[in-house]
């Protein structure tokens, strides 16, 4: 509650200052909660972050909104031109956090005095603002990642190549948008630095880079993701390693190892071997029906993989698969950019 002795002039600025502060966290706070609840679609995210904005609410007592008219506000209007420069969600996201956390500090030092209540309350919002944005910001990151794996039907899984970067280049100017890069030999100082070179494109094509197998490399090239076979990490382990802003794909060709990977939240399915396949020498094909069955109520995305080539996605297009993964025909053709093309109008292609 507040202290009685407060109606000198000190006092009325005092509120003045607590009462815009408690505007501005408000509004902060519903930017945050409209991006949860619009773009994020995170229901307990709305929640939290209401929950805020009713317990200020709470707090913003008469005195302080009465206070507003006592004095000028010369400094009315003003803005900085870093606002004009925030062109991105992350931005925005970031800067609310910022203008949030700001103003409940303004808060908890000026009614420190006079409302400890609100001064314990506006301390322990702001703390929990910080850990907020950056769950906001992974989970704008993965909602990203998702899309990209939703809406792109063709992934490319890499072959170890000493012009892997420029091949790399080629599939992404025709129009691929994931790749995954796997390695088997090698040392992990020249494998982290081609990975950081592949991400770096990627980015630049506003692509994903999954890497085959190793969390390590994925944490330390900043990857988007993870791809674990049935013989890796498991899936929670991995979780845990790599937060909420990557995406884990896992391979799968039985209803088991598909059940167990979406119960601990995988983001897509690599299913196959389809067709015999040189990458995969121990690997019986599974087959087109077996893969009908058991992709039939699936609802993340899905890749067929394993001896799939541009003469034959018609013929997967013609049994409902729309999404497949790709390694040596597009890593030894003549012409990577061309071929790409053409699988990518093969795949968009409605039979």
């Amino acid at each position: 509650m507040l202290n009685s002795n407060t109606s000198n002039n000190a006092d009325l600025r005092i509120y003045q200052i607590i009462d815009a502060n408690l505007d501005r966290a408000r509004e902060g706070l519903r930017v945050l909660e409209d991006w949860a609840r619009f773009a994020l679609g995170k229901e307990k995210y709305v929640e939290r972050i209401k929950n805020f904005r009713q317990i200020l609410g709470k707090n913003h007592l008469e005195v302080y909104k009465q206070s507003r008219n006592h004095f000028e506000d010369k400094c009315k209007g003003l803005t900085h031109q870093e606002q004009n420069n925030r062109k991105t969600s992350k931005q925005i996201i970031s800067s609310n956090s910022a203008r949030v956390q700001e103003a409940l500090r303004v808060i908890e030092e000026f009614s420190r005095l006079d409302n400890k209540e609100l001064s314990k309350v506006a301390s322990e919002i702001r703390y929990e603002i910080y850990t907020l944005e950056i769950e906001l910001l992974n989970l704008s990151n993965l909602k990203k990642s998702e899309e990209i794996l939703k809406e792109n039907d063709l992934y490319v899984i890499t072959d170890q190549k000493e012009n892997i970067l420029e091949i790399i280049e080629k599939i992404l100017i025709a129009g691929v948008r994931i790749i995954q890069y796997r390695f088997k030999t090698g040392t992990d100082k020249d494998h982290l630095q081609k990975a950081i070179q592949i991400k770096n494109l990627c980015e630049r094509y506003n692509s994903l880079l999954i890497i085959n197998d190793r969390i390590d490399i994925a944490l330390a090239s900043n990857a988007d993701g993870i791809h674990l076979g049935q013989d890796d990490f498991d899936l929670k382990t991995a979780r845990k390693l790599l937060g909420y802003s990557k995406i884990i794909g896992i391979s799968a060709n039985n209803e088991i190892d598909i059940s167990n990977a979406l119960k601990e939240g995988c983001n897509y399915i690599g299913i196959g071997p389809v067709f015999e396949t040189t990458t995969k020498k121990n690997k019986k094909p599974i087959g087109i029906e077996k893969i009908k069955t058991l992709t039939k109520e699936l609802n993340i995305p899905w890749f067929a993989i394993g001896g799939i080539k541009s003469n034959n996605i018609s013929y997967l297009k013609r049994n409902g698969f729309k999404k497949v993964a790709l390694v040596s025909q597009l890593m030894n053709s003549e012409d990577p950019r061309e071929d790409a093309i053409m699988i990518l109008k093969e795949l968009s292609h409605e039979n």
